[in-house]
């Protein structure tokens, strides 16, 4: 009786001390907060992020013509049926039937050009170290089949494909990228969210049988090492249940040793709560955070989604996504940059090159973008073309030149050198220095 007594409580305390390592976490901020951002996101520094979904399909925002700079793809079915926008409703009213409605065009999403293959290698020729692709946006629709979604997803309708899965094996089997999903917590005109919303947020009608389980079903069955959230503002994070979330993500999910989100997680969450900071689309404030950070632009400089109207003119070009990427680098962030595929499943010439061209640059000059860490200084005090970067083992600085210089001289101030001091050009080899003054 005593061994079996001994043997009990023996295991009672074993399995108590399994209890207290899963819930290691609690769901309020300040113990989520304090969870170490894993280290494999600070390291890979360069993502690329993907919308993908019905918007897709009608692929329009106005454009000059209609005065819409601004106006984003991605938004159609808003601008069209909650804002009736003049050049949303004439579009419709030129184009498509009068009973044409914004399900009617979910057939001709398609996909049937998608190669996920393709797009790994394309990806990884671009020099991203982790990919998150568009599960959910605010249109409702998601890219696998959802029992939440009925008749309203990727396998049931549309190209009858689980676009989540096949792009998530594909990352995996083909490349060493971190695979990640952005996900959307309301969705525009969900009866259930619009009945929540109508009641001030009281009920979480739409929470319980929706978003909450979708996001369990996205991590369950893909395991994404990123969760990027969106959509949260109109609720407060209790509407979202986003704590407790939080807190079975990190303590107990098949992702909880690795996955990363970032902070949209309810109205005053931005920039304040959850792992790294977003703060606004397109974010580069300049200087250095004291909280990792992350800049998410986009190649269309006025869309997420696809746009057939855009002008060459409407896209970054090298230049511009260089001198982002090299700021935000500097300054302590992470650049996710974002392309619209199409609703064939292309990615079209303009952004592949885009990301080709990005590829070959830090194929040279990787070694001061990756694994780096801010210097000392950001921005070098009298060459506003140069920014800092530091290697995190080596400790060697690397200055970054936006711009060639004309005499073929640099002059740097906040770098002292000493009589040891070595420097180099990436993809070139040694160049000569000489000290100014006491520099």
């Amino acid at each position: 009786l005593l061994n079996t007594e001994m043997a009990i409580w023996q295991l009672c305390a074993i399995l108590l001390g399994f209890s207290v390592v899963s819930a290691q976490y609690l769901p309020n901020w300040e113990s989520l907060d304090a969870r170490p951002l894993p280290e494999w996101y600070d390291q890979a520094k360069v993502g690329i992020i993907l919308h993908w979904g019905i918007y897709s399909v009608p692929s329009y925002g106005g454009g000059p013509a209609k005065g819409t700079f601004g106006s984003k793809g991605e938004w159609f079915w808003w601008e069209w049926q909650e804002e009736k926008l003049q050049w949303a409703v004439d579009f419709m009213q030129e184009n498509y039937p009068e009973d044409f409605t914004y399900p009617d065009f979910a057939p001709s999403f398609t996909a049937e050009l998608f190669d996920p293959d393709e797009w790994a290698e394309l990806f990884q020729a671009a020099g991203a170290r982790y990919v998150v692709l568009t599960s959910k946006h605010h249109e409702g629709w998601t890219n696998w089949k959802s029992p939440t979604a009925w008749n309203w997803n990727s396998v049931e309708n549309g190209p009858h494909r689980d676009l989540v899965g096949d792009l998530a094996t594909s990352i995996r089997s083909k490349t060493s990228i971190h695979f990640g999903l952005y996900f959307s917590q309301f969705e525009w005109f969900n009866s259930l969210f619009k009945a929540d919303q109508a009641g001030g947020f009281k009920t979480q009608t739409y929470v319980k049988e929706v978003s909450q389980p979708q996001l369990h079903e996205i991590v369950n069955s893909y395991k994404p090492e990123l969760i990027w959230s969106d959509g949260d503002w109109e609720a407060e994070d209790t509407y979202w249940n986003s704590t407790e979330f939080l807190a079975w993500l990190y303590n107990d999910s098949p992702v909880k040793d690795t996955v990363v989100v970032n902070d949209r997680w309810g109205k005053g969450c931005t920039c304040k709560h959850g792992g790294y900071y977003t703060c606004t689309d397109r974010y580069n404030p300049g200087v250095l955070q004291t909280h990792k950070w992350e800049n998410a632009l986009t190649l269309d400089r006025h869309s997420w989604g696809y746009r057939r109207e855009a002008a060459l003119a409407d896209y970054l070009s090298m230049e511009e996504l260089l001198q982002q990427l090299t700021i935000t680098i500097s300054c302590g962030g992470n650049f996710l940059l974002n392309a619209g595929p199409v609703h064939d499943g292309r990615i079209t010439p303009i952004m592949e090159e885009r990301f080709r061209q990005l590829g070959s640059w830090l194929t040279v000059n990787g070694e001061a973008i990756y694994g780096s860490k801010p210097w000392t200084y950001q921005n070098d005090t009298v060459n506003p073309d140069v920014w800092y970067t530091q290697n995190s083992t080596s400790k060697a600085v690397y200055g970054i030149l936006l711009k060639w210089p004309t005499i073929y001289t640099v002059i740097l101030e906040s770098v002292k050198m000493s009589s040891s001091s070595k420097v180099s050009l990436l993809g070139y080899g040694p160049l000569s220095w000489e000290a100014v003054g006491d520099k």
